[in-house]
């Protein structure tokens, strides 16, 4: 029997969604093995809903479909509770059909798929016992739409004027890579702007104390033309070659970026984080009662 150490009550409690005393007892009956202690729980019907926020799905995945001519392509986020859920059959298949259909159907409103899925996602909801929901969608069409998904937990698209599907995938698994909050320097808003002065004032107090105006201005001029370089995806340079910037490489290959769609899964979503040392003693408490 393997030791049934910490760490592995915590790694199964991550897997499941399931409290510290529940995982410990598993893993005992399971000799210390930590995927036959999560077969006993699935077949138990005890792996359910995780207890860290109520019923918060803030986990999921990232599903992308590309029509065969490349000019259209489809993005989807579906959530579920758990990071376990998301790599199950049940829920890759709800998400494959979600899609599918979608693109099918040419839907472009996320509220019109909800309806549309509303009683097959119900059922599972009901047969795995954790919340899942289709959270956003959005379509891209253009001359060539390239698309990269990163594992489940990131995807992306991007819309070219001329160039090929090559290209643009090239250019997708950059923006998976890089993240740019934006596609032109001249797209970046006055406020971010304003925000990013204010950060970079606050930063370097000491070293701008007592300098002339004109040299404080000329240090934040020039983290400004930063700031635009990193969130702006033209500006960035190429992950796969540094040495050229994203909007150059494209320039080159005679096409334009018109527009890219970023997904990473649960992003702007309240997690409601708990302490996992404090959940620990609060059961190991309540054990004792």
């Amino acid at each position: 029997m393997a030791e049934i150490t910490a760490a592995l009550v915590k790694e199964l409690r991550e897997r499941t969604g399931q409290g510290m005393m529940d995982c410990k007892k598993a893993l005992t009956a399971a000799g210390g093995d930590i995927e036959k202690a999560i077969d006993d729980m699935r077949a138990a019907g005890s792996i359910k809903a995780a207890k860290k926020a109520g019923n918060i799905a803030a986990e999921g995945s990232i599903a992308v479909k590309v029509a065969d001519d490349n000019k259209r392509a489809l993005i989807i986020e579906v959530n579920a509770q758990t990071d376990f859920l998301a790599l199950q059959d049940d829920f890759k298949g709800f998400v494959a059909n979600s899609i599918d259909k979608a693109f099918a159907e040419n839907i472009t409103d996320v509220a019109q798929l909800i309806a549309a899925q509303e009683a097959e996602r119900e059922a599972l909801v009901v047969k795995v016992g954790e919340n899942v929901n289709i959270r956003r969608l959005a379509t891209v069409e253009a001359d060539v739409v390239g698309s990269y998904l990163h594992g489940h937990r990131i995807g992306v698209l991007v819309a070219l004027k001329g160039g090929d599907a090559e290209l643009a995938k090239d250019v997708a698994m950059h923006v998976a890579a890089s993240n740019p909050q934006f596609l032109n320097p001249s797209e970046v808003s006055e406020e971010a702007i304003a925000k990013e002065k204010e950060i970079f004032l606050a930063l370097n107090e000491e070293k701008i104390k007592g300098k002339p105006a004109e040299i404080v201005e000329k240090m934040t001029a020039g983290r400004i033309t930063k700031f635009l370089a990193e969130a702006s995806l033209v500006e960035q340079a190429f992950v796969k070659d540094d040495s050229v910037k994203v909007g150059e490489l494209v320039k080159k290959a005679g096409a334009e970026i018109i527009s890219f769609v970023r997904y990473e899964v649960g992003e702007g979503i309240d997690k409601g984080e708990t302490d996992f040392a404090a959940e620990v003693a609060a059961q190991l408490a309540a054990s004792k009662q």
